[in-house]
């Protein structure tokens, strides 16, 4: 399934604008596309970047990974929630604050990395055990709803949105 097959009642307008970097790759293809260019771009920040702010209040580069990570972990979750038609709503998080306590800034590239590695290649996993019907369950999250592919798109694209956000203001 590619993004394009995805309708709009699967996502809150808010996510359109991280739908529309998956540049219709297939789900699964995002996934792991994605993983190699994060891993790629982030190894190619100059060491002094990575916890260069380009203002106050605003997060590194580091925080931005950690930001990916969390972010992964809290949309591999609703995407679980939603196909195991859990029909309790959850929460949304607060992304400034789990940035300014995550202390992404005191690990090294290599421990962020790995963890993002890793974690992807769970999410990977359990989007590959899903089939046609499972991705199309609709769940809800944050006071909005959302399928479970579009739960997978909203990441392909977070992270894309991410990068060029660091090449324009930090590089």
């Amino acid at each position: 399934m590619k993004s394009s097959q995805l309708s709009t009642n699967e996502y809150a307008d808010f996510y359109s604008n991280y739908i529309k970097y998956t540049q219709n790759l297939s789900l699964i293809e995002g996934l792991l596309d994605g993983q190699a260019y994060v891993s790629q771009y982030f190894r190619a920040i100059p060491e002094n970047k990575l916890t260069y702010s380009y203002a106050e209040g605003k997060w590194t580069p580091k925080d931005i990974l950690q930001h990916l990570i969390d972010v992964e972990r809290v949309f591999s979750y609703r995407a679980l929630h939603f196909a195991r038609l859990d029909a309790n709503m959850l929460a949304g998080f607060d992304e400034n604050y789990y940035a300014e306590i995550a202390l992404g800034n005191n690990r090294t590239l290599d421990s962020l990395l790995s963890e993002y590695e890793l974690l992807r290649a769970s999410t990977m996993a359990m989007f590959q055990s899903f089939d046609e019907d499972v991705l199309r369950r609709i769940g809800n999250a944050n006071g909005s709803k959302m399928s479970v592919r579009a739960a997978g798109f909203v990441l392909i694209g977070h992270e894309k949105h991410h990068c060029n956000v660091i090449t324009e203001r930090y590089l």
